[in-house]
């Protein structure tokens, strides 16, 4: 029988990636997200595996509830719990940011990861298996100008990554939290607001990495022998040294595949 992964925030981005890599590794899936239209979408799109949606915003406590108690039979024995579900909203200095901003990252990037993981892990503690991975951010590790309350919830999934890893030290589940770096998504898109050309001009010069690039090393940890934890992975471009420093230019001419 297959493995099941629960992933959040799958209709795009790193998301709808791990989605495609799981489905392509035999994982049966259970894809949240807000959008029911694409999840449907997505699903009739996954072929050979099982899915099941659930429509829900992640800082909706109580629909996150009323959606994971919809789950029955094998579906409630998930293997696998991708907290994905994440934004960044502006590049305003912090006395000069939006408090509304603020509050949507918090309640998405930490109290939603929060809520999965208290209504998820459970269950995996009582069947001594299962393994929550965690995407953070190289913003975790160090803030950068503009960054403040973004960096500050991904350096608290690193915490709680941490935390939660000393928990269940006594079972069988596993922690990873994956720290992306510069990824060209439409995660940009939606922190500038919808303004694609300003998006776009954070991956000009350089070549990021892309969803897939990430969701083969969600999918590499998952994989790996049940005897092995990796706790942490840091994921850069090859051009960038950490959350602040890249070197870009757009007249380089390179062949990376």
């Amino acid at each position: 029988m297959n493995r099941i992964a629960l992933i959040t925030g799958a209709t795009s981005g790193i998301g709808e990636a791990c989605a495609r890599k799981f489905a392509g590794s035999g994982y049966d899936l259970v894809l949240t997200g807000r959008n029911k239209e694409k999840l449907e979408a997505m699903k009739a799109e996954l072929e050979g595996v099982e899915v099941t949606t659930l429509a829900f915003d992640v800082r909706d406590r109580k629909a996150a509830q009323e959606a994971l108690d919809s789950l029955t039979g094998r579906w409630r024995d998930i293997d696998v719990l991708v907290n994905n579900a994440g934004l960044a909203l502006g590049l305003d200095k912090e006395f000069e940011g939006d408090i509304d901003e603020w509050s949507t990252m918090i309640d998405t990037n930490i109290k939603g990861l929060l809520t999965m993981t208290r209504l998820v892990v459970p269950h995996m503690v009582e069947r001594n298996h299962g393994h929550v991975i965690h995407i953070g951010s190289v913003a975790g590790d160090q803030a950068y100008a503009g960054g403040n309350v973004y960096c500050a919830t991904k350096a608290a999934v690193k915490a709680l990554s941490d935390g939660l890893r000393i928990d269940l030290v006594d079972t069988c589940v596993r922690v990873t939290n994956v720290k992306p770096g510069l990824v060209e998504t439409n995660f940009s898109v939606t922190r500038f607001r919808g303004d694609k050309s300003k998006a776009d001009s954070v991956y000009a010069g350089i070549h990021p990495l892309n969803g897939d690039d990430i969701a083969d090393v969600v999918l590499y940890a998952a994989n790996a022998p049940e005897h092995v934890q990796i706790a942490e992975v840091l994921v850069l471009a090859t051009h960038q040294a950490n959350g602040y420093t890249f070197s870009k230019d757009t007249s380089r001419v390179e062949h990376l595949s």
